[in-house]
């Protein structure tokens, strides 16, 4: 079976950087795939996307040795199944709460006897391999999000389930949870607080814990303190930054100033 370039990198003690895509394009999902990112996550919960488009962005990301994950809209059995069928190397659930949640998630991910996963990869077998049916419940990554209180107080719970390979932050979620501004990049001490214990819970759990990041410095700072899969922002966001840069730098010019166009 095709290897996780993902799953490898975390396995040997390094850190994952993650790319996102939102935007439903399969250009937008090979320029990140390309770009160098260890893992592309296409949203299809606060993204744009829906499935008839995720499916060429997985074949796009597929195109490298990039793993290809989505999120999906909510635990729900019917997506998750269809998006492994269709080549994703992992999931990543939203707002997993109770220790059901997780093993449910867990299920849904895995073919019998560990799990309630139908079979038909229909596309997983081409981009994975005749083996695929041996491997996948060994090497489909399942990330539960740790994005509430509800969660924060059921952790050691969620993190005891058979079969998780990790959790994953969602800081604006968590935020607002907790009662403060939803954001990335958080320095509030309190919602700082319960990230570490999130990550050094899921340490002694022995899974892995990925966390969503806004700027490069944070992110970096992330793994640094610990971090297996780290995200940069998202397609939409990079763009817009990108684009909001250009243009400021022209402005700069004397000409752009009093013309108010370059």
């Amino acid at each position: 079976m095709k290897a996780s370039k993902a799953r490898d990198i975390m396995q040997g003690g390094g850190a994952v950087i993650n790319g996102w895509c939102a935007i439903p394009s399969s250009v937008s999902a090979e320029t990140l795939a390309h770009a160098g990112f260890d893992s592309v996550t296409i949203d299809l919960q606060h993204g744009l996307v829906d499935y008839t488009s995720a499916l060429p962005m997985l074949q796009a990301i597929s195109q490298t040795d990039t793993t290809p994950i989505a999120r999906v809209p909510w635990l729900e059995n019917g997506i998750i199944m269809k998006l492994l069928d269709a080549g994703a190397y992992g999931i990543i659930c939203p707002m997993v709460n109770t220790a059901e949640d997780a093993e449910n998630f867990v299920a849904a991910c895995s073919y019998a006897p560990r799990g309630h996963r139908s079979f038909g990869p229909t596309r997983a077998m081409v981009y994975a391999g005749s083996d695929y049916a041996s491997g996948a419940n060994d090497m489909i990554l399942k990330l539960a999000m740790i994005e509430t209180t509800q969660a924060l107080e059921n952790m050691d719970a969620i993190m005891s389930t058979p079969g998780l390979s990790g959790v994953y932050i969602g800081p604006s979620d968590l935020s607002l949870s907790m009662g403060h501004t939803p954001k990335l990049d958080q320095e509030e001490p309190a919602v700082v607080k319960e990230i570490t214990r999130i990550r050094e819970t899921a340490k002694k759990h022995g899974i892995f814990a990925g966390i969503h990041c806004l700027e490069p410095a944070y992110a970096r700072r992330m793994a640094d303190e610990g971090f297996d899969l780290v995200t940069l922002a998202s397609d939409n966001r990079l763009l817009a930054a990108a684009a909001s840069n250009g243009i400021a730098d022209i402005r700069q010019s004397e000409r752009a100033e009093v013309s108010g166009v370059y």
